[in-house]
């Protein structure tokens, strides 16, 4: 049985579309096209990430994101820090509960933002933590987790160079100025000084998966976010995943910005 507290009324519960539904594809953006050498050819794929900030669903503006391919961020890292988390999630609780929330601190193990013993809890394990720049670091947390788990600073590194990438493209297929540019990687907090933070979740194995939700559907005050799974028109959809590919969607710091700019890119619920 389902513990009361997960459990979520009715009116929170949003149906998840099949994958042999119908619904839109996520757009597929190759990062070695849009640095190519060739003009026509980094031109077209420019275009094609301009779309899918925007145009994925343009009606209700919901699905801005895209899937990210020849990222340059090696295969190797990304599935050795899988198979880390896993382990740190399969740790006794004792052992996880040492990187435990402080009070009033929404970093750390467990889940954030709770304000009473009645609130619903999400079903899931998470580890949350500020990840970049170094001195932001909480000194219970990173540099006392395990060992193995560490390798977080080389992955942190790698998806800050990225998003930095995709920041500064998204901005030239707008035709944005270079003073524009520079105030959007400093409200999106992504320059040298700025901050990255992480979210670790495992979501376990639930006997009435109907009754629980993994993660509330939110939006992040960020630039951007990488993510598995996304919400169109009311309902969950279950990205269909490349192998080396990231989810990349805009964030509210970046939503807000553009549309201050052109009114064109919305943040999305995930």
């Amino acid at each position: 049985m389902v513990p009361t507290r997960y459990i979520r009324p009715d009116k929170d519960q949003c149906p998840t579309i099949s994958n042999g539904g119908s619904f839109h594809q996520i757009p597929v953006v190759d990062m070695q096209c849009l640095f190519s050498s060739a003009v026509e050819v980094s031109d077209l794929e420019l275009q094609k990430l301009h779309s899918a900030c925007k145009e994925w669903d343009a009606i209700t503006y919901e699905n801005n994101c895209q899937r990210l391919i020849n990222h340059g961020v090696s295969s190797s890292l990304v599935e050795k820090l899988k198979s880390e988390v896993q382990d740190f999630f399969n740790l006794p609780m004792a052992e996880k509960n040492k990187y435990g929330q402080e009070p009033g601190d929404v970093e750390g193990y467990g889940q954030a933002f709770v304000k009473s013993e009645e609130q619903k809890l999400d079903w899931a394990d998470m580890l949350y933590m500020i990840t970049q720049p170094e001195d932001l670091r909480k000194p219970h947390l990173f540099p006392k987790l395990p060992l193995p788990l560490r390798g977080l600073q080389e992955y942190s590194i790698e998806l800050k160079s990225l998003a930095l990438k995709i920041l500064n493209l998204i901005a030239k297929v707008l035709g944005m100025k270079h003073e524009e540019i520079e105030v959007l990687l400093e409200e999106g907090m992504l320059l040298e000084e700025g901050l990255q933070s992480m979210r670790l979740t495992y979501y376990p194995p639930c006997p009435q998966p109907e009754l629980v939700t993994g993660l509330c559907h939110h939006s992040d005050p960020v630039s951007l976010t990488m993510l598995l799974q996304i919400k169109e028109n009311d309902a969950w959809v279950p990205v269909l995943p490349l192998p080396n590919a990231f989810i990349v969607k805009v964030g509210d710091i970046l939503e807000v910005r553009i549309r201050i700019n052109i009114r064109l890119y919305c943040e999305l619920p995930h």
